[in-house]
């Protein structure tokens, strides 16, 4: 029976922040070696498609689990999509010109952010991301968004953000960063896996996923093996099956030599 394996991104297949700005030589390896065998290998992240790199791109991965599950493609094909509400993104929208708070709408294909928000930029050239699929002209009556990136300034900036949660809304906030992932807790990496493999009638037990962070915890916690990396907080490894090693030394591909071939 073949297998399907999702990895996230940032901390696990790479570091930018840490000079790993692409999946390293061994872990392409172990990554095409699984598609050799007949298996599918995944993209999961909270990233949308603008903010994958070429080499993402290119690798010939079997699909991607985009914007924490919000956008599904398996191959070519778009098997789940789910914007945010529209009059919900023109009041937050609103909100953040208000308080000078900083944002991106990240989109299907592109992302939208205004040239003059240089922080933010200067943010995304720190994990090398490519402006190739940001536009900073938009019509907000017309844009579909999956998700939203925030920097804010000050206090009154932080505590609007984090007022955001309830039950329609989840976040990630980075303090140091001074950054915020606004996304719907209607969508996760989990339920997108669950698409994925419904679409392709793989049974759970035979899925794996690789992460590090708080948005990967659903999908470690509901695939058929859930593997944190040795990076990872404490808590997040607590809802793992199993625990590799570090980005930094080929823990995605120690992972599978050890856990699923």
């Amino acid at each position: 029976m073949n297998k399907a394996v999702f990895f996230d991104i940032d901390g696990t297949l790479m570091d930018c922040l840490n000079g790993i700005t692409d999946i390293r030589p061994r872990v392409k390896e172990t990554i095409r070696s699984l598609q050799a065998n007949g298996d599918y290998v995944f993209i999961a992240t909270g990233r949308p498609y603008a903010f994958l790199n070429e080499s993402l791109y290119n690798f010939g991965f079997d699909g991607f689990v985009l914007t924490n599950g919000a956008y599904v493609k398996v191959k070519e094909k778009c098997i789940y999509k789910e914007c945010l509400k529209r009059d919900s993104i023109k009041e937050l929208v609103y909100n953040f010109e208000q308080r000078n708070i900083q944002y991106i709408l990240q989109g299907e294909t592109y992302s939208y952010i205004k040239d003059e928000y240089k922080k933010l930029h200067s943010f995304y050239d720190s994990f090398s991301i490519s402006k190739k699929y940001f536009q900073s002209e938009y019509d907000l009556e017309k844009v579909e968004t999956y998700k939203i990136e925030m920097l804010y300034n000050d206090k009154s900036g932080m505590d609007y953000c984090l007022n955001l949660a309830n039950d329609d809304y989840d976040y990630i906030h980075n303090i140091e960063g001074k950054s915020f992932e606004l996304y719907s807790k209607s969508n996760t990496k989990a339920t997108g896996i669950l698409r994925v493999l419904d679409f392709l009638d793989i049974p759970i037990e035979n899925s794996y996923a690789f992460g590090d962070g708080k948005n990967d915890i659903e999908m470690l916690s509901t695939v058929g093996c859930g593997i944190a990396m040795g990076n990872a907080e404490d808590y997040v490894k607590e809802h793992a099956k199993e625990v590799t090693d570090t980005v930094q030394n080929d823990g995605v591909a120690l992972g599978i030599e050890r856990f699923i071939y």
